[in-house]
């Protein structure tokens, strides 16, 4: 059950440090964040475009409103809710949205576990670094579950025990040097700061603060976030699947697929892929974050409700049937055909590729087929293949 100390100890926390402590514009968020796009989640878990877009939105544990914002502006159909156990950074996230014209977003002063309150369920729910601060994950993810039509997606973002072992290890020496002062947390962030400034510049724990988190935690709310923290879980790939085993819902895949590649770390040597071939999938993920400890920091991963229909379009004849169309989350490809792709990472396409996408830009009115726009661009089902793989462009049957 969960436990109302560690709740509100939690949202003390976050009173007094609203995150995520990024500024409040007066205009809509910068650029885009793939797992927030309706269109854009829902083809990468499927491969196919959703019949339609006016669907209902949850942001459980949504913060200071960052990612509600961005919920809001990326899905231009879609009503949007956003329930937070912290009121002071309600307050921010109420702000937030009215200050750069969000207004299709409402909030509501609940947690987790009070999310059957809501009214309705939800055919998106995004609940990102919030399950692993509660006294339950499990109830936690539960009262998601329960709120997900069928067909919708669950978006889930926790954190990984062996990517962040320093962080733990901080975490326990500020507590130990705190002592009853514990729940003081502007003390705590004093503390962790005067410990970073002078542990030797050789200690493991101040490499790893300067190498990966620093440039993160120049700002208190994250450092506080990330070591004075009043409750977290941390997961192993063998915990994370009882996780998601509980909560009854189909484990679609970790939006990092790249990461999770065994390929990538043992590919060069044959007998050792040959030898993963017996391997369950869980099995080749608890090998990978064996053997890439400080890579997982985190999980990040979709569940559904099914029914949710799935398209791999290897059948020739479905593709060119198929309707394309740019992602919306793609940036400069109508300049260049070098741009960003849903991950702001650079891809080149080739001359056949850039044509067949430009060319899906000025399909958005006409509604033609993938065969229709072959006959009149020179490239080749393959090109199309390639780029609906790299998630450029989506398809609808």
């Amino acid at each position: 059950m969960s436990d109302p100390k560690v709740s509100a100890a939690v949202a003390s926390l976050y009173n007094t440090y609203p995150f995520p402590p990024e500024p409040i514009l007066d205009e809509p968020p910068p650029g885009y964040n793939w797992r927030w796009n309706w269109q854009a989640a829902y083809s990468f878990c499927t491969g196919q475009k959703p019949a339609r877009d006016n669907i209902r939105i949850l942001d459980a544990g949504c913060g200071s409103g960052v990612s509600t914002e961005y919920l809001v502006h990326l899905n231009p159909e879609a009503t949007v809710v956003g329930i937070d156990l912290s009121e002071g950074t309600l307050a921010v996230a109420k702000e937030r949205c009215k200050r750069s014209g969000a207004t299709r977003a409402e909030f509501h002063h609940l947690s987790l576990f009070d999310a059957d309150q809501l009214e309705g369920e939800f055919d998106l729910i995004n609940s990102v670094g919030v399950l692993h601060h509660t006294s339950d994950p499990i109830r936690g993810i539960q009262a998601l579950a329960s709120k997900l039509a069928p067909g919708g997606l669950l978006h889930i973002f926790v954190y990984g025990e062996l990517g962040r072992w320093e962080i733990r290890l901080m975490q326990e020496a500020i507590a130990l040097l705190q002592g009853d002062k514990r729940g003081d947390y502007v003390d705590g962030v004093k503390i962790g700061r005067e410990i970073f400034a002078n542990l030797p510049e050789t200690n493991a724990l101040r490499r790893r603060e300067k190498e990966r988190w620093e440039m993160e935690n120049t700002q208190d709310a994250c450092f506080a976030d990330m070591y004075v923290h009043p409750q977290e879980i941390d997961y192993n790939v063998n915990t994370l699947f009882e996780l998601i085993d509980a909560s009854g819902l189909e484990f679609l895949g970790f939006s990092n697929p790249q990461v999770w590649d065994l390929d990538r770390l043992i590919g060069k040597a044959p007998d050792l892929i040959a030898r993963s071939q017996h391997l369950t999938e869980r099995e080749r993920y608890r090998l990978i974050e064996v053997l890439d400890p400080h890579t997982i920091s985190h999980y990040e991963f979709f569940l559904a409700r099914p029914p949710i229909p799935k398209q791999t379009w290897q059948v020739d004849a479905e593709m060119l049937a198929a309707i394309p169309e740019p992602s919306p989350c793609i940036y400069g490809w109508k300049d260049s055909s070098n741009f960003l792709d849903y991950n702001y990472q650079l891809v080149r396409t080739s001359d056949a590729e850039w044509k067949f996408l430009l060319a899906c830009d000025e399909n958005q009115t006409k509604q033609q087929t993938v065969a229709q726009i072959l006959q009149s661009v020179d490239a080749s089902l393959d090109d199309v293949r390639s780029l609906q793989k790299q998630q450029i462009i989506l398809l609808r049957a």
